[in-house]
């Protein structure tokens, strides 16, 4: 993950864009394309939906908006200083603690 931050970081320096690349302006990216991601799945089904890797095309676009997504998350995270996978374990043993395991399946009653 460190490398691929590395490797977004010197994408923008060579093009001088680090001068846009704020905070906020990483967050509304982000946003942006987080809702293309929901836009494919928009009107599907759920079943529909479960079979979207399924048709070359829209297997494409998924991994488009995903990688889109995942490198403006790690470009936010490199602006902030934030290891994002310690703040997913971080995260994970909250809702551990939070939201014990029932032992029937259904933590969340």
């Amino acid at each position: 993950m460190a490398r691929l931050q590395r490797r977004l970081a010197e994408f923008a320096a060579a093009r001088d864009w680090g001068q846009y690349h704020t905070p906020k302006n990483l967050a509304a990216a982000l946003s942006v394309e987080a809702g293309e991601l929901v836009e494919i799945f928009q009107w599907l089904t759920p079943e529909e939906s479960g079979r979207v890797m399924a048709r070359p095309e829209s297997a494409h676009r998924v991994e488009d908006e995903v990688a889109d997504v995942l490198a403006y998350l790690l470009q936010f995270c490199e602006v902030l200083g934030i290891d994002a996978l310690a703040a997913l374990a971080a995260k994970i043993e909250r809702n551990e603690k939070r939201f014990p395991s029932t032992g029937n399946g259904h933590s969340m009653e």
